[in-house]
């Protein structure tokens, strides 16, 4: 997913650098704001994801420290390096959303400026 979003990013990048029309500036802005809408939905299922996995590594860490057993040791260890795990992948697509919404506000300003002409 965040090699798509890079993908995206220098695609919307090369057609800005192209200085294209003001409808084709229009259809590209039509199209990155449906492309934010599908990553604000994956965000939000990588959010709801991210946070059930750290309440079952709290609650595997929680029974660790009642009954410290090498199976809920391992398990709360795997849990914690899961965890860990999403939360560098939502992190990344966090921000990699917020670089979209820049990109958004250039198209927008592309589109501005060339109204004023």
């Amino acid at each position: 997913m965040i090699e798509y979003m890079r993908s995206h990013e220098r695609y919307i990048k090369e057609m800005l650098a192209k200085n294209l029309p003001g409808e084709a500036k229009k259809e590209l802005l039509e199209y990155h704001d449906k492309q934010i809408q599908w990553m604000q939905h994956e965000r939000m299922a990588h959010l709801i994801t991210m946070l059930f996995v750290c309440l079952f590594t709290l609650l595997a860490l929680g029974f660790a420290i009642v009954m410290p057993t090498l199976p809920a040791i391992a398990l709360c260890a795997i849990l914690a390096i899961l965890t860990l795990a999403y939360v560098i992948h939502y992190y990344r697509l966090e921000n990699g959303v917020q670089k979209w919404y820049d990109l958004s506000k250039e198209i927008r300003r592309h589109n501005r400026s060339e109204v004023s002409l």
